[in-house]
């Protein structure tokens, strides 16, 4: 009988992860066990815990791994092209991501721990928010516009991203990645071109003021 492969400590940690987002994934952080994972992995719970301290710190791992990939292939994505090119291929990153890593993406969207603080999804929108934000600024100040509303776009338009990746993927898949980003960019981009330098109140909200509203 061929004897069971010990595996290294690296490579374990990285099995436990891969276990542990799957579970993660289907049933959230406070459904998930580390006896489920533990059993899942083959392994015995201390050693989920000599990897990993407790729940949450595989689940911090877990999810600032998925992070790390998401950022990476925005950043990549944004890193060349005009403006609007690198808008599209940020969009259809995110989107692509959100296709072809559905596990990592539901661990980011999904319920976290109190304690995990600013991590998960809001961190990952923060993080490219500032990257977008920098690409941003420099195009504001190259149109003639105030550079430091740069911040205000990016954070809108990487959170309407993120809005539609989580649409599609719970409700959304009968559209294509590619069809889905292609509205999206269009909808940020065309927002964009017709950007007013200093936008002003709508009639509504001067009559609104004027009457004390």
């Amino acid at each position: 009988m061929a004897t069971k492969k010990r595996l290294s400590g690296a490579d374990r940690r990285i099995q436990l992860m891969e276990v542990g987002r799957g579970v993660f994934a289907s049933k959230g952080y406070e459904a998930t066990s580390i006896e489920e994972v533990a059993q899942q992995a083959g392994v015995s719970k201390p050693i989920v815990y000599e990897h990993f301290g407790a729940k949450e710190g595989l689940y911090a791992a877990i999810v600032d791994q998925a992070m790390d990939d998401l950022v990476t292939r925005v950043s990549e994505s944004i890193a060349t092209g005009t403006p609007r090119e690198r808008f599209e291929r940020a969009v259809l990153a995110f989107m692509t991501y959100a296709k072809e890593e559905p596990a990592g993406f539901a661990v980011m969207t999904r319920d976290s721990p109190l304690a995990a603080g600013r991590r998960g999804l809001t961190r990952v929108i923060d993080d490219l928010a500032l990257r977008v934000a920098d690409i941003f600024k420099v195009e504001f100040v190259h149109a003639g516009y105030n550079p430091k509303v740069a911040p205000i776009y990016a954070n809108a338009l990487v959170g309407m991203v993120t809005q539609v990746g989580q649409w599609w993927a719970e409700e959304g898949r009968s559209f294509s990645i590619d069809h889905v980003a292609s509205h999206v960019a269009a909808l940020g981009w065309m927002g964009l071109r017709h950007l007013p330098k200093e936008p002003a109140p709508s009639g509504g909200r001067r009559a609104s003021k004027r009457r004390g509203g």
